[in-house]
């Protein structure tokens, strides 16, 4: 079959670019396909009918989807690039109300609203398909604010949809909603197997984007941070764009900032933090950022010192909520063995913090700086989630 651009189909159907953008916001163009971001159309596509123009003057009734099928209309949807200097000039494209919903419960996960998130998901009701889609930054907002009762109820609502069976592909969705949870506070147990081998076929096309971050932060607790910087390097290359941004192409700066950090190559995570920083930053987009703090060994608060002062309290004060919460949630799911998140070195410093050894001290017998200790012991924090020297015993002596 052959396929057409929509600057394309604008210009057969005689209509405008947005009217066709709509259209395909709307789910109205069978068919479709993507290309990366970009949505690809049937030549041999016609243009969708006015469906309040027909007889009585009533719209006609709307055809019953599958689940699946419509799962994938909303996903499509719910899938383009942002406006890299206004991120939410994109819903001036979108007219159906649940699709909006979505939208906004993903600019308020970013800005660390996570009351709003929940309160966007209980409103599509019993619409199975957005919430769905919902699921994957409901379930972490529910682990944000410490909310484990409703992260049950999301837990449980995947796991139902995952035992009816309605289609490869929302099983798929629904098992990448619970891993975005698990790969968060590295449950790896938890981990559905298709995730950890790369998999990503049962998907759909404009949701492996987001498995692609999942993954991503599974191999960063495997300590695969060559492998990280490869996948990363590779899938910014292939999306790389002065106008428009994704969710994947700022959660990939970031994991590669901390794969650099872990190898020591700080000016190169420095130069990653700061790209996340200028697309983020301005449009109040912090709960990234909080999230991943602990990774960067005290970098991430000298660079917002630096560069943001004025965004260092929010970003700063929501990680200081955030981290216990996952702390708890982790700890809840997991007692892995700590040679499988930590290096060698990070678990002889651990070690030794531990057993009362002195940061200085430390430094010494390791031969390396008192700063190198310093930032090591910030990024064992942030890998295991504790915030005190006593927490961290727990889990070495």
């Amino acid at each position: 079959m052959e396929y057409i651009t929509v600057a394309e189909t604008a210009e057969k159907w005689g209509v405008t670019v947005r009217q066709v953008q709509r259209l395909l916001a709307a789910n109205r163009i069978p068919g479709i396909r993507t290309h990366g971001q970009a949505y690809m159309i049937p030549a041999d596509a016609e243009k969708p009918g006015d469906p309040r123009r027909c007889r009585g003057g009533n719209p006609p009734p709307a055809p019953q989807k599958s689940l699946s099928a419509d799962l994938a209309g909303v996903i499509a949807a719910t899938s383009f690039s942002m406006p890299r200097d206004n991120p939410e000039a994109i819903m001036d494209y979108i007219n159906d109300e649940r699709i909006r919903l979505l939208y906004q419960g993903f600019f308020a996960y970013m800005r660390g609203d996570f009351e709003r998130v929940k309160q966007n998901f209980l409103m599509l009701k019993s619409d199975d398909a957005a919430k769905l889609r919902a699921c994957s930054i409901v379930i972490s907002a529910a682990v944000n604010t410490g909310d484990y009762q409703f992260f049950e109820y999301i837990e449980a609502y995947c796991k139902d949809i995952i035992a009816a069976n309605m289609g490869a592909d929302v099983t798929a969705v629904a098992d990448h909603a619970l891993a975005s949870a698990y790969v968060g506070a590295f449950v790896p147990n938890m981990v559905v197997d298709w995730l950890k081998d790369g998999d990503f076929s049962a998907l759909p096309t404009p949701l492996k984007p987001d498995a692609l971050c999942s993954r991503v932060r599974y191999l960063h607790f495997l300590k695969k941070y060559e492998s990280i910087i490869d996948i990363a390097r590779t899938a910014l290359t292939l999306e790389e764009s002065d106008r428009c941004m994704s969710y994947m192409s700022i959660f990939l700066r970031i994991l590669c900032a901390a794969a650099y950090c872990s190898l020591g190559r700080f000016y190169d995570a420095k130069t990653y933090l700061l790209d996340v920083m200028k697309d983020c930053l301005p449009h109040g987009f912090i709960t990234i950022l909080a999230l991943h703090e602990p990774l960067f060994g005290g970098l991430l608060e000298r660079l917002l010192k630096q560069n943001y002062p004025e965004y260092y309290d929010a970003v700063i004060g929501l990680s200081t909520s955030l981290i216990p919460n996952w702390l708890d949630f982790h700890n809840r799911s997991t007692k892995d063995n700590i040679t499988t998140i930590l290096t060698t070195q990070e678990y002889q410093v651990a070690l030794l913090f531990s057993q009362g050894k002195s940061r200085e001290e430390i430094a010494k017998l390791q031969l390396v700086s008192l700063s190198r200790v310093k930032a090591i012991i910030e990024v064992i924090y942030g890998k295991l989630f504790v915030s005190s020297k006593s927490e961290l015993a727990k889990y070495i002596l």
